[in-house]
């Protein structure tokens, strides 16, 4: 089974040879797509198609990639929506980001780039989608609730599979102990911030980070995942 099974992608753009490009490469990844060249076709694609990922072209006739976003974001559909512009420009990026879109890219670009931009995606918001996720000496498998490290299996408690698979997906960024309680032991969690700093004493020992390369303490400001 290839590894994107499942996943429903919408692509809409004016361009019927740029449709064409990417729809013929996103179904060769595994993808499921479905495709659109204006928004209103967009918006009665998205309403039964129900896509994890929309990518809009924001330069379009009629109603454009923001108001696609708009509406989209308006029906509190859960989807992630990549922008795609011909303009390098500032307000744009503003604009759409304000508006819902959580990611923008500008033409042209790479098939690799996008494919890159869909999968970090679906490991922010649909994890569960993709049977594994790998990330740099990690791998996610979310059909065996299980992480591999350097490809060894670690034995990990159900809390400590979820706070681990929830930092590395998010490598790179701060993770305060406010936003990791609020993600993995939930928001109405009783407890003392303090379980943050046992499980990850826990953590380090079992991918013997003696010195803390990999789960990086940010004094003040939280946790972060560096993939070594």
């Amino acid at each position: 089974m290839k590894a994107h099974q499942g996943v429903r992608l919408l692509l809409v753009d004016d361009e019927p040879h740029i449709l064409q490009f990417l729809e013929l490469g996103l179904i060769n990844e595994g993808f499921d797509v479905r495709t659109a060249p204006d928004g209103l076709s967009a918006l009665a694609v998205a309403n039964e198609f129900k896509p994890h990922v929309a990518i809009l072209d924001i330069m379009m006739p009629g109603m454009n990639g923001f108001d696609v976003c708009r509406h989209l974001r308006n029906e509190e559909a859960e989807v992630a929506v990549i922008m795609l512009t011909a303009k390098d420009e500032i307000d744009d990026r503003v604009k759409g980001l304000s508006i819902g879109a959580d990611d923008y890219m500008v033409k042209p670009f790479s098939f690799d780039e996008l494919l890159a931009r869909i999968q970090a995606r679906l490991r922010n918001q649909f994890p569960g989608l993709l049977g594994e996720v790998r990330c740099g000496p990690f791998v996610i498998d979310n059909r065996r609730k299980e992480i591999r490290f350097k490809e060894t299996v670690l034995e990990l408690s159900p809390t400590e599979y979820e706070l681990l698979q929830h930092m590395v997906i998010n490598h790179g960024l701060v993770l305060s102990k406010p936003m990791i309680l609020d993600k993995v032991w939930g928001y109405d969690f009783g407890g003392e911030e303090n379980i943050v700093e046992v499980y990850i004493r826990s953590l380090r020992e079992k991918l013997g980070d003696k010195e803390h390369r990999i789960i990086r303490t940010l004094r003040g400001a939280g946790y972060r995942v560096d993939l070594i």
